[in-house]
């Protein structure tokens, strides 16, 4: 939770600078508590999976957090039950009058598509500008990070010769930064995609800011204020052994692939993988979190009706 500190005090300037948490007292009177509404619009096909790898990391704060499962309103699942869907998940049509503190966009394995080739690309055109009007911060994750970058920025994906594949380590690029409270100045990040955004075209777009990159694997998490969104192109909510399953289905599959680099101790797929990402995972999405629960209204059909800068 955050510190509350006079706004005046000389620790106020310090420790923000620093990156540390604080609260004006003006900021702390604007606060109660009440649940947090994140939304979780799921584009993946496992989607059991993908709740429970999301579920586990914004449940993990002090915060009192309400999940609703989001699904686009055309689209069917072939890989999850109907009877589960039905259940669960609301469609965005269901949705659209509703106000959300955060939303998540997850990936999707139509990384070859061209954006508009996407069935229900329209649709996911509709959430992104809705999401100005009715959601406090949204967090893009690989392919719907860059559906989002490429609609607000017109920032375009690339296809690779090679997919990455494994665990690179990325550098802290902005160590004072709220969203990496706690980091080290190193840290890993598994990846698994067949495209990349390219840091000299974030570089040419005013207002973002690369806070996690890798030599080898390009850029990872990326902050757009003027949107009040974060997007990782990469995978911190993968479980222990999801770049494993992946693995093994291609290896079953005959379909051609390396193996993941620094996954398995000694890359050695027989034995266990090692999760050294996990720490990382959680400081990200709390930090999110925190930060979406300091600076949101406490009247939630506020959102949308004021103009709020995350940071001021």
């Amino acid at each position: 939770m955050p510190i509350k500190i006079p706004a005046d005090l000389p620790a106020y300037d310090v420790l923000t600078n620093e990156g540390v948490m604080v609260m004006s007292p003006d900021q702390a009177d604007r606060q109660d508590i009440r649940p947090l509404r994140i939304g979780l619009l799921n584009l993946m096909p496992k989607k059991i999976q993908t709740e429970n790898q999301f579920a586990r990391l914004i449940g993990a704060t002090s915060l009192q957090i309400e999940l609703t499962l989001i699904r686009m309103s055309e689209h069917r699942t072939k890989n999850t039950a109907a009877a589960h869907m039905a259940e669960f998940y609301q469609p965005f049509c269901d949705v659209i009058d509703q106000k959300f503190d955060g939303l998540i966009i997850t990936g999707a394995p139509i990384e070859h598509l061209p954006f508009n080739d996407v069935t229900y690309w329209d649709e996911l055109r509709q959430v992104f500008e809705w999401s100005q009007t009715n959601v406090h911060s949204t967090f893009g994750v690989c392919w719907g990070a860059m559906a989002m970058i490429n609609y607000f920025h017109g920032i375009q994906k690339h296809i690779l010769d090679a997919k990455v594949f494994g665990c690179f380590n990325h550098r802290n690029l902005m160590p004072h930064s709220p969203y990496l409270r706690g980091f080290s100045d190193e840290c890993v990040v598994p990846v698994s995609r067949w495209t990349e955004l390219r840091q000299t075209e974030i570089n040419q777009v005013s207002g973002l800011h690369t806070l996690l990159g890798s030599s080898e694997s390009g850029p990872c998490l990326v902050e757009d204020r003027a949107h009040r969104a974060l997007y990782t192109f990469n995978h911190f909510e993968y479980d222990s052994e999801t770049l494993k399953q992946e693995y093994d289905r291609d290896v079953a599959n005959d379909t051609p692939i390396n193996i993941p680099c620094n996954y398995y101790p000694g890359d050695d797929p027989r034995l266990p993988p090692l999760n050294r990402w996990r720490s990382h995972a959680h400081l990200l999405y709390g930090n999110w979190l925190s930060e979406i629960y300091a600076t949101t209204p406490y009247d939630i059909d506020k959102i949308g009706l004021e103009v709020t800068d995350l940071r001021s």
